[in-house]
């Protein structure tokens, strides 16, 4: 099961730097490319208070918008 849940789009540079810091951190996570999936955008809003904005980092009960470096 992984650590973390993080949502992305295809193209997005702060995603691909989120998921790069999560795996130089050995943290597990399943990614959902809302661009490949874009079933998952009400869930994105929902958890960004409607905000359009990726990456997404859900873990436990904590959500992160955005990626600022590790």
């Amino acid at each position: 099961m992984p650590d973390v849940i993080i949502y992305t789009k295809t193209g997005c540079p702060y995603c691909s730097a989120a998921k790069k810091d999560l795996s130089d951190r050995g943290i597990s996570f399943k990614e959902i490319n809302v661009t490949d999936q874009p079933g998952y955008i009400p869930e994105v809003l929902k958890l960004t208070g409607g905000e359009r904005i990726v990456p997404v980092i859900v873990q436990g009960d904590r959500v992160t918008k955005g990626f600022g470096g590790g």
